[in-house]
């Protein structure tokens, strides 16, 4: 039962929170329907590893430039920590909230309507350009491969939107099956290369930079301390996107349950292959080597057989985490756009409950910029929106628990607030550090969130629509404290 009196006239309402209330019919929200139940914890726990997972095949070596192997392995160490604290907030939050909105119906709840949407256009930012960067990639790698006697990387990306489209608007189940397949394919791949890998290690090959005159440089750290902090950004594609696992809860089994199970289970298998992959494949063709190459899985192996199995394995790696971030960016779309944030008509779902105009404009718009052809700047652009949504979602954390402590948890992040507040500082810190890698991407990627938060300023705050599932928790939240 709807918390807010659906209305037959949506030009009326009520102002609170700086914006603009108003609650459409029925049908409305008939036609913004996703399919219940589509996935248990095994598909989500598959779905945040395949957001990751080409993370491990590419993009985490450049790091090596940047801080060498031991600036590298420290920041991997503090970002897998702030991952790890993050996820088991967010496994509270998704828990006690579980929406397809993900991260900004939390900060909706905690932070009100511009902090909501703050960081679900920090989320959606991440989640659209992210697949236009691994688009790159994958046309690399087909040219590399020489696939379908393909030279121009133009078709490739054109091919893998459409296909890929095409795929998920045939419905959640069938396309949360179809990418546990291709990740279960892209695992079995790092376990060849981990296997192959482990006759090849000389510890020796960890340290060959040498050393700078920077402050604090030693073998270790060829690039001193400094170089710790330009790595994070690399050390984030380690886990980047993991966070989405929540955007699947309205489609999920129990998602009460199986949301918090499924994410915290796939961060842990993703800390395992970003352990293997930083020391074996640098253990085993040196750091020097290993920091300027685009297949680094693949040259760490050599020429042998292995390494052919691994570089055709490295493009499904490739194309599952494509294919995921796809779904993850449709759903924070259609969120969104239900509630009023974006244009309405994005959250249409066709016949199969698919968000049919939330796959495909954001996939237009990372078609086009993927021609572009700057794949490391794309991907330090993604890093960037994702950095500053992690920094709203541990503040949402922490003020729900302040806020509302009796709000129902069915999971309870161990630690509370001091395991989300650690988090907190270091996406804060990570977000500077983007600035510092790339500024250029920083740059662009903040225009663009200043554009969005100008369109809901201007014009989408004051068409929000009541009830909306997002929108239903915070009026819940609301009409609880009015009885307090």
């Amino acid at each position: 039962m709807s918390l807010v009196e659906p209305s037959k006239n949506s030009g009326t309402g009520q102002h609170h929170d700086a914006a603009d209330f108003h609650s459409e019919d029925s049908s409305y929200l008939e036609k913004r329907t996703l399919r219940k139940g589509s996935a248990g914890w095994v598909l989500l726990a598959g779905l945040g590893v395949s957001y990751v997972i080409s993370g491990d095949y590419a993009g985490w070596n450049n790091g090596l430039a940047e801080g060498g192997f031991g600036g590298l392995l420290i920041a991997g160490v503090v970002i897998a920590g702030m991952y790890l604290a993050m996820v088991l907030g967010m496994a509270e939050m998704s828990s006690a909230l579980p929406a397809a909105g993900g991260g900004y119906t939390f900060a909706r709840r905690a932070l009100g309507p511009w902090g909501g949407f703050a960081t679900g256009t920090a989320i959606l930012i991440e989640y659209a350009i992210a697949p236009a960067a691994i688009a790159t990639f994958i046309g690399s790698y087909v040219e590399s491969l020489n696939l379908f006697g393909i030279t121009d990387g133009w078709w490739v990306y054109l091919a893998v939107y459409a296909i890929f489209i095409g795929i998920h608007l045939t419905g959640a189940g069938e396309a949360l099956k179809a990418m546990f397949v291709i990740t279960a394919i892209a695992l079995v791949g790092l376990v060849i290369f981990a296997v192959s890998a482990v006759g090849l290690f000389d510890a020796g090959n960890l340290t060959d930079i040498a050393a700078t005159d920077a402050v604090g440089a030693s073998s270790f750290l060829p690039f001193g301390a400094f170089g710790i902090w330009a790595a994070v950004p690399f050390a984030i594609w380690f886990f980047l996107a993991v966070e989405g696992v929540p955007l699947a809860a309205e489609e999920a089994r129990e998602p009460e349950k199986n949301v918090p199970r499924g994410i915290i289970i796939s961060m842990l298998i993703l800390i395992v292959t970003g352990a293997a992959v930083l020391f074996l494949a640098t253990g085993a063709l040196g750091a020097e080597s290993l920091s300027t190459s685009g297949n680094p899985l693949v040259e760490a192996l050599g020429d042998g057989t292995a390494a052919k199995v691994v570089n055709y394995i490295g493009l499904a790696g490739l194309v599952a985490s494509f294919f995921s971030i796809m779904y993850a960016y449709s759903r924070q779309t259609f969120a969104l756009s239900r509630a009023g944030y974006l244009p309405k008509n994005l959250s249409i779902t066709n016949s199969r409950k698919a968000p049919t105009l939330a796959l495909i404009v954001p996939g237009v718009i990372g078609f086009v910029l993927s021609l572009t052809g700057e794949g490391a700047m794309l991907l330090n652009m993604a890093v960037f929106g994702a950095a500053v949504s992690y920094v709203l979602m541990m503040v949402s954390h922490i003020v729900l628990r302040r806020r509302e402590p009796e709000m129902k948890r069915p999971y309870r992040t161990p630690g509370g607030i001091v395991t989300t507040s650690f988090a907190l500082v270091i996406a804060a810190a990570a977000v500077i550090a983007t600035f510092l890698v790339d500024p250029v991407a920083a740059l662009w990627t903040l225009i663009a969130f200043a554009a969005f938060m100008a369109y809901f300023g201007l014009y989408s705050r004051h068409h929000l629509v009541a009830n909306s599932p997002d929108e239903e928790f915070a009026v819940l939240a609301k009409a609880e404290e009015d009885l307090d």
